[in-house]
């Protein structure tokens, strides 16, 4: 078994995402009283060092920001995702995840632009450039929780594609890209969103019915 095998590298992956959620509930903890934590509060907190806290994030106001935006999120996102009514529909349980994230969207999305300017802004030399994803994985693991009911259906390729697609239209960028460039209100901006998720999903579906023998 080589170091590029796909059982190693997910192993790899869990434990990068179970520390990076250490740092974030810590940091949540840690400014539940209205302090701001240092980041060694926050790295001994999680049990981690410092370096390991900057390897996730390259500065305080950026995990600030994370985990703000994250205990916002994500107890009505896991509610909506565990609905029982939704079990087995994957394009239902997308479009749940949308509008749970747009009904929250007046508190978060502030924090989105200020996150995204930051990640895109990285101040230069004061961590090395990052070799994968310069955000966290949270809106991943929610797509990909949303999109559970095709996992053993989809082949892999085709499986990781959809999640790929669908992180282009839910999420932040999309909301800017929605507002900004296109000037559309709230409710326009949730039937486009949601229009073009099931898009996908229903195109998915439909391209593994149509190669299926």
């Amino acid at each position: 078994m080589t170091s590029d095998d796909p059982v190693r590298r997910g192993g790899r992956e869990a434990q990068r995402r179970r520390t990076r959620k250490a740092i974030v509930d810590a940091a949540v903890r840690l400014s539940a009283g209205g302090a701001t934590p240092s980041i060694d509060e926050i790295a001994a907190a999680a049990d981690v060092s410092r370096r390991t806290v900057y390897a996730y994030f390259p500065s305080l106001d950026h995990l600030l920001i994370d985990a703000t935006a994250g205990a916002l999120n994500e107890p009505p996102v896991e509610e909506a995702l565990n609905d029982p009514a939704l079990a087995g529909d994957p394009a239902g349980r997308v479009d749940a995840l949308i509008r749970t994230l747009l009904k929250y969207s007046p508190q978060s999305l502030p924090l989105g632009r200020r996150l995204i300017r930051l990640t895109v802004d990285q101040p230069a030399g004061e961590t090395p450039e990052p070799t994968g994803p310069r955000r966290g994985p949270r809106r991943i693991q929610w797509l990909e929780q949303a999109c559970e009911p095709l996992r053993d259906t989809l082949s892999q390729e085709s499986y990781q594609r959809l999640i790929s697609a669908l992180t282009i239209v839910v999420g932040w960028e999309a909301q800017i890209a929605l507002r900004d460039v296109r000037g559309l209100g709230p409710e326009a901006e949730e039937e486009a969103i949601t229009w073009a998720a099931r898009a996908l999903v229903e195109a998915a579906i439909r391209e593994h019915e149509a190669d299926s023998p």
